[in-house]
């Protein structure tokens, strides 16, 4: 059964096993360019930028993060939802993180960092607009829960390395097809390692996205559990999650490669349904609803 410290334990391993993956996808990415365009050098091009780009994702992925989200740190207008930070964060026993607004009418919110000591939570206008006050409390202890439980660090770095795996596959993938690699003779032919490689590019989307959806779905019941007990009062999350999951319109600025960083699912609750739900990083919010209301699995 999942705990809060097996949860850590469980996320700090994930993490490092992510970016060790990282750096294999891209070094392989790297390599299967080099066969196609016969140059070794972009090999150790890719081996030095997935490097780079590790250490960029460790220490900047909150920043990218809330920079994606277009989120702004709180100002005086917001002293209300600053003291709700920090109370929940003394009974979480936990440094009070920087807070931010994004202006966006969709109800959602998410929590990043690399631990808890360099963490942040951000909502949107249109949570702080639906939600009362219980109900609010209620999305911030499971922002927080995430923080304690070290969900952040492997959820922000996910950000940046899977966001980038699809950008160079598909700079590359351009460049052949627009550029003529592959075409020439020179560049191998019908060289089985060059078919292979450019299969491999090919499919490096899919890989991102499979490495993306490695999160497991548990670390969602796991902080709506925390948070719960962090309030006292299981209702109201649950009735926080009811108001967002009844919001069917997209975040402004949604995308693919944030996507399980939130507290429910930023492109509308219809973006669930049919086969789309398989590949959702988040379970769907009716049974985290029942979860909490101890209506049953």
């Amino acid at each position: 059964m999942a705990t809060l410290y097996t949860q850590q334990t469980s996320n700090s391993l994930k993490t490092w096993l992510l970016m060790a993956t990282f750096v294999a996808v891209v070094i392989a990415i790297g390599f299967s360019v080099s066969v196609v365009y016969n140059n070794p050098s972009l090999l150790y091009i890719a081996i030095i930028f997935s490097l780079v780009m590790n250490i960029a994702s460790y220490w900047f992925s909150d920043k990218i993060a809330l920079t994606l989200a277009g989120a702004k740190e709180i100002g005086v207008e917001h002293q209300e939802l600053k003291r709700i930070v920090e109370n929940l964060a003394i009974t979480a026993g936990l440094p009070t993180p920087r807070v931010y607004v994004i202006s966006d009418p969709a109800p959602n919110a998410f929590a990043t960092g690399r631990n808890k000591h360099h963490a942040a939570v951000a909502v949107t206008t249109g949570l702080l607009t639906i939600l009362n006050r219980s109900e609010l409390e209620g999305v911030i202890a499971h922002e927080l829960a995430h923080i304690g439980n070290k969900d952040i660090l492997l959820s922000s770095v996910i950000v940046v390395l899977v966001g980038f795996i699809s950008i160079i596959s598909d700079f590359f993938l351009r460049s052949m097809w627009f550029g003529g690699g592959g075409q020439d003779d020179n560049r191998g032919g019908s060289n089985p390692l060059m078919i292979l490689g450019i299969v491999f590019i090919v499919l490096s989307p899919f890989i991102a996205t499979i490495i993306q959806l490695a999160i497991s779905r548990r670390r969602e019941y796991l902080a709506d559990a925390t948070g719960a007990l962090m309030t006292r009062y299981p209702e109201g999350l649950a009735s926080a999650l009811e108001k967002i999951g009844g919001y069917n319109r997209p975040l402004s600025h949604a995308s693919n490669a944030m996507a399980h960083l939130y507290i429910s699912n930023p492109f509308g609750a219809k973006a669930v349904k049919g086969l789309s739900g398989l590949f959702m990083t988040h379970p769907p919010i009716e049974l985290r609803i029942k979860a909490l209301r101890g209506e049953g699995k």
